[in-house]
């Protein structure tokens, strides 16, 4: 299995797993995707219905990933995925159960089980085990540079803190999380863990490593890392649990589901995607913006059109305050059959501050009679009135990026189940379920205080070379990176 950059013009350039794993954002600027999908077919797919059934996830998840790598033996990624799915780290030992929301066709996927209960700690878990993997096995190191709308940061950093060869450099849009994710993420006192409130949104923090990546000489000097969705083993990690919410929705071989997906990047719904493209009987993925609804606006009329730093709202589910979605680009490569010149036309557009229209296409008429793709928006109101109204009448009690989902999914609802992937635990988000309900959410054991204990936290400019001076200052403070 090799792997291509979406602005690949031949196969010269193929790469294996583990070179793009700490490689993350391919030096030209577009990401990571494998020459080709591996294909489940029914027989493969019943054989891991078995095998989740008796093994388990991290067994499951083995099995799956193992599709799309040859660089690391079976034998060592089946003890990967077993430290990564332990009982230790995931509150649940199924990992990924799945609910029903009363009699109807609505399911829940819990995502939200693991350490910083957020969907995102189940691909970075696994992240946390192939990277220190991997950098013993070259006797290497990592600088980690991500952004983080919400979840992504704590995860990451709870995956990362304390491993050998890895320094994590983590920017967050000053006052657009919420106290909670504040907390999680600034109370760690880790050598290795640095936190950065850049003065901007989530856009402009993407922006600046997205920005540091593309100067190879520093990227190599320093060699930078991905955590964010745009490393493709976070991609493959999250291919898992679609399988694995499939396994436990369905009973025979076949049978159509759709996916319900709150979506600000594009990465959770593209592993959706990716699942789809196997050959996972997914009949919708059904895309579910908040106000910021750039990726809405393109699954209806063909039109992408990013904002402005200026012109992304502050919502109540602020992991999707997002307008310029990085994963979107391999989904676009896919519609365009890996055109890479194409793709690369498309998103200089983008990046010179435009947008692009392929309305009235045969790859945008392909978006729905191929791929499967509907979508839709909803609002803090909605939210609000789908929180409170999950509780009274089934006594679930779900987050605002989840209620997004839900919200848009139930515009959808046809005969086949629709499993919601659910963001994170509600007591992330306090203060809209408190408006929702009219009290606040209970909050697990292991977070009792997280909120109440000093913090540290480097605030930061809009600007790179700030970063770039931030990143080059916390190597050369770190004994453990070997430079």
């Amino acid at each position: 299995m090799r792997y291509l950059s979406t602005r690949a013009v031949g196969a010269d350039d193929a790469k294996p797993f583990c070179d793009i794993l700490l490689e993350g954002l391919a030096a030209d600027g577009g990401l990571f995707l494998p020459e080709e999908y591996p294909r489940l077919d029914a027989g493969t797919l019943e054989q891991w219905r078995g095998l989740l059934a008796a093994e388990g996830y991290a067994a499951l998840a083995a099995r799956m990933i193992g599709l799309f790598l040859d660089d690391i033996p079976a034998s060592g990624l089946e003890r990967l995925t077993t430290a990564a799915y332990t009982g230790g780290k995931f509150s649940d030992p199924r990992i990924v159960p799945v609910s029903r929301i009363g009699d109807g066709p609505l399911w829940l996927g819990h995502l939200s089980n693991g350490p910083t209960a957020a969907f995102k700690d189940m691909a970075m878990q696994l992240l946390g085990e192939l990277f220190e993997y991997e950098l013993a096995r070259r006797g290497s190191w990592m600088t980690i540079v991500g952004a983080t709308s919400g979840d992504t940061g704590s995860s990451a950093e709870y995956a990362m803190r304390g491993r050998e060869g890895i320094a994590v450099v983590m920017l967050t849009p000053a006052g657009r999380m919420t106290p909670f994710q504040q907390a999680q993420m600034f109370s760690l006192t880790d050598a290795n863990i640095v936190n950065v409130a850049v003065d901007g949104v989530f856009d402009d923090c993407q922006d600046l490593v997205k920005a540091l990546n593309a100067d190879a000489a520093f990227k190599a000097e320093y060699h930078l890392g991905a955590v964010n969705s745009i490393n493709w083993a976070r991609l493959v990690a999250q291919v898992v649990y679609y399988v694995s919410c499939w396994l436990r929705v369905t009973d025979g071989p076949g049978q159509e589901i759709s996916f319900a997906v709150p979506t600000g990047n594009f990465g959770d719904i593209c592993a959706g995607h990716v699942a789809r493209s196997m050959g996972l009987p997914i009949r919708r993925l059904i895309l579910a913006t908040n106000e910021n609804d750039v990726l809405d606006e393109f699954f209806r009329t063909g039109v992408y059109r990013p904002r402005s730093s200026e012109q992304t709202w502050a919502t109540s589910s602020p992991s999707m305050d997002i307008s310029k979605a990085s994963n979107f680009e391999r989904f676009i490569a896919d519609l365009y059959g890996r055109d890479g010149a194409r793709v690369r036309e498309l998103f200089d557009a983008v990046a010179e501050g435009g947008s692009f229209d392929i309305s009235g296409t045969p790859e945008f008429e392909a978006v729905r009679t191929s791929y499967g793709f509907v979508s839709g928006s909803s609002t803090h109101a909605d939210r609000v009135a789908t929180i409170g109204r999950l509780w009274r009448e089934h006594g679930v009690l779900v987050d605002p990026h989840t209620a997004d989902a839900v919200t848009v999914a139930e515009q959808y609802v046809a005969d086949e189940p629709v499993v919601v992937l659910e963001t994170a635990l509600p007591v992330k988000f306090a203060a809209t379920i408190e408006e929702a309900i009219g009290c606040r959410p209970p909050v697990p054991e292991r977070f009792a205080g997280v909120e109440e204990g000093p913090r540290r936290v480097v605030d930061l400019p809009n600007d790179v070379e700030a970063l770039r001076r931030l990143v080059v200052d916390t190597v050369g403070s770190l004994p453990n990176l070997v430079r």
